[in-house]
């Protein structure tokens, strides 16, 4: 396996250990849910406030417990928004996923970690890079992605939104070093090829962010030129072989007339 400079194979980093899935977490409505505690906060409160008043022991302490039944059926409630997912876990252990949205109902014990599902962008700051050729070349890029798997994206990495970012910029970094910027001859060049780079940097991306859960919607280069200290040298050295070209297509169709 190739390794890059950041010590990661080709095919991206891979999470040690057993790997987390996504799966559908256990819920029960929660608007009955919530009509019942409701009611049993009530029920409660008038209990307790009517043991003290008259004065009843009794009715006290059924109050206070009917309160505190009342607490734990409230605090199970869950909401979910669109375009959010929540991660359900109880006592550190993943127990499934929440993305249908609306009012939930779950173990009042858990804790449930809010996660976007939403398509988000990410532009790469500009890389200052050799291409194939020695050349050295400013390159950026645009990429969509989204959130695939909420469970490897909470417990698969540290920091989401960082390591799509790290890992973006590191593959374009390798994409823009395998070819050079230009190819006279017809061949693959990051200026000439761009619907293939294109491709071939969303796939690149796509295995590196891949133990993150993360799906790579669209990736396209937003910045590509010569680095100012041989932008002039090179756009001579463009205009020499359109000349050239130009002259030898010149030829060629006279030799064909003839």
């Amino acid at each position: 396996m190739s390794v890059d400079t950041n010590g990661v194979g080709a095919a991206g980093p891979h999470q040690p250990g057993p790997e987390i899935r996504e799966r559908a977490a256990t819920v029960l409505p929660g608007v009955p849910l919530a009509c019942v505690g409701g009611a049993v906060t009530v029920l409660g409160i008038g209990l307790f406030v009517n043991g003290i008043t008259m004065p009843n022991s009794a009715l006290v302490v059924i109050g206070a417990v009917l309160i505190l039944i009342a607490a734990a059926i409230l605090g199970g409630l869950t909401q979910v928004a669109p375009g959010e997912a929540r991660v359900i876990q109880l006592f550190g252990r993943y127990t499934g996923t929440i993305r249908s949205e609306g009012l939930h109902w779950v173990n009042p014990n858990t804790r449930r970690r809010r996660i976007s599902t939403r398509i988000r962008n990410h532009e790469t700051a500009p890389a200052k890079v050799n291409d194939a050729d020695g050349n050295p070349i400013e390159i950026g890029a645009v990429v969509v992605w989204q959130v695939e798997d909420t469970a490897k994206a909470v417990f698969g990495v540290d920091n989401l939104n960082e390591f799509v970012a790290i890992q973006a910029e590191t593959a374009v970094r390798q994409i823009a070093s395998e070819h050079p910027y230009d190819d006279h001859e017809g061949g693959l060049s990051l200026r000439g090829s761009t619907g293939e780079i294109n491709a071939r940097l969303a796939e690149q991306i796509t295995q590196r962010v891949a133990p993150a859960g993360v799906k790579i919607i669209e990736t396209r280069l937003s910045r590509l030129f010569y680095a100012p200290e041989i932008a002039h040298a090179m756009l001579r050295r463009q205009q020499a072989g359109a000349m050239v070209a130009a002259r030898q297509r010149i030829v060629e169709g006279a030799v064909g007339m003839v």
